[in-house]
């Protein structure tokens, strides 16, 4: 758009905002529905005077953010994130589905004017703690939306324009959030919603699901927990998914395995080993997940009170009952690779070792491919597979023959 005709667009929405600050109603058609919907139920929560966005509770949403799917999903692909911001000098937010920022990256000018009014990580950017924005609105209505200039509620950002929208769960639909591309009123351009929607989607295509263990996807629409802790993390109650960080799920996966209950004492040591944590930390843990799991948590011992599925039981189930292909099929690969606690570490080890000695005692050549994706350098159990095939014309083999030369390299 010529800089006129954005200077003429500015001036009509300060008219418009000005008229509704002192008038109300009157600026019925001067603006968008949706805008004046959310100017008054800013107006009834804050001042037009407010300075800058409230911050949440610092290591809150670090625990929120850290191991989250949504995490996972920028980290892959925060490089083209990162290049917008700096080609196009924006700010860019990723929020949870209160509109709290999780995460922002932002170009040079545009990070110093947001850090100015909390327009970070923590900042709680819904439209009752700081006016009118595209984050609320996106996030509200479920749709991408664009707030420009006066069009916000608070003055601090009638010099903005913010495009957002939102982010769903590529598996249940569930609404996680929202991004938003923010930049200065006079870099307005018409590509910007289409740019947030791409953004969007990139982050979707992101998300860490697996196209392993399907069984597990069709239990997750079932009622009840459903667990995968094989090469991803991601839990499921009653069909929808949970947010949790890494700490929580580890919690949660040991009390997914231990159908029995912990005392609290026990779980320490199965989540912490000998590290210096306080049990009240672990309390704050279970709290949460408590909460997460609608109360299905008791104490004394910690138990979970619904059904309760996991890859790795299945894994293992498999294993047990000699369907050494479906086990490998199921197997996403080491359980919650990186985690620090003993139980979890002795577990993974233990899994990631009956897989492979099933494979070698049966290298059925299908499984093995599979396996090998996983395991790239694991030249024995290739090496098995194929004197078991020698001779035998399997399309398998030059598959296994060039896994083999390229892990010898």
């Amino acid at each position: 758009m010529a800089r006129s005709e954005l200077q003429a667009r500015r001036m009509d929405a300060v008219r418009a905002w000005s008229t509704f600050v002192e008038h109300g109603d009157d600026a019925e058609a001067l603006v968008r529905p949706e805008i004046l919907t959310s100017w008054t139920r800013s107006e009834a929560a804050i001042s037009t005077d407010v300075r800058e966005a409230p911050l949440a509770d610092e290591s809150e949403t670090a625990a929120y953010w850290r191991g989250s799917p949504l995490e996972t999903a920028v980290e892959r692909v925060e490089a083209e994130l990162r290049r917008t911001a700096e080609d196009g000098d924006l700010v860019v937010a990723v929020t949870d589905p209160q509109t709290r920022i999780l995460w922002t990256y932002g170009g040079r000018v545009m990070r110093r004017k947001a850090e100015t009014v909390n327009f970070v990580a923590g900042g709680r950017w819904d439209d009752q703690s700081v006016g009118t924005n595209a984050l609320d609105l996106a996030n509200r209505l479920d749709a991408p939306a664009m707030v420009f200039s006066a069009e916000h509620y608070a003055p601090i950002v009638h010099n903005w324009v913010c495009w957002a929208a939102p982010v769903h769960d590529p598996v249940t639909g569930a609404q996680l959030g929202v991004i938003d591309l923010s930049t200065t009123w006079d870099r307005t351009h018409p590509i910007g919603l289409a740019t947030a929607r791409v953004m969007a989607r990139l982050i979707e295509a992101a998300m860490p699901t697996s196209h392993h263990g399907a069984g597990l996807l069709d239990e997750a629409a079932e009622p009840g927990l459903a667990m995968r802790l094989l090469g991803t993390a991601e839990t499921w109650l009653d069909g929808q998914r949970l947010l949790l960080n890494r700490r929580q799920t580890e919690v949660l996966a040991l009390l997914a395995l231990h159908p029995e209950g912990l005392s609290l004492e026990h779980l320490h040591a199965l989540v912490y080993g000998d590290q210096a944590v306080t049990l009240s930390t672990l309390k704050a843990e279970v709290s949460h997940l408590r909460s997460a799991l609608g109360g299905q948590l008791s104490s004394r011992p910690y138990r979970l009170m619904m059904p309760v599925t996991t890859d790795v039981d299945l894994v293992l189930g498999l294993l047990r009952s000699g369907r050494v292909a479906a086990a490998v099929d199921a197997y996403g690969g080491d359980l919650l690779p990186g985690t620090n606690s003993p139980a979890l570490t002795e577990l993974a080890e233990y899994v990631a070792v009956a897989v492979r000695e099933a494979l070698l005692a049966d290298p059925q050549p299908d499984a093995v491919v599979r396996y090998v994706e996983l395991a790239p350098y694991d030249t024995e159990v290739v090496e098995v597979c194929l004197a078991r095939l020698a001779g035998t014309p399997h399309p398998a083999v030059p598959l296994l023959k060039g896994r083999l030369a390229a892990a010898r390299q």
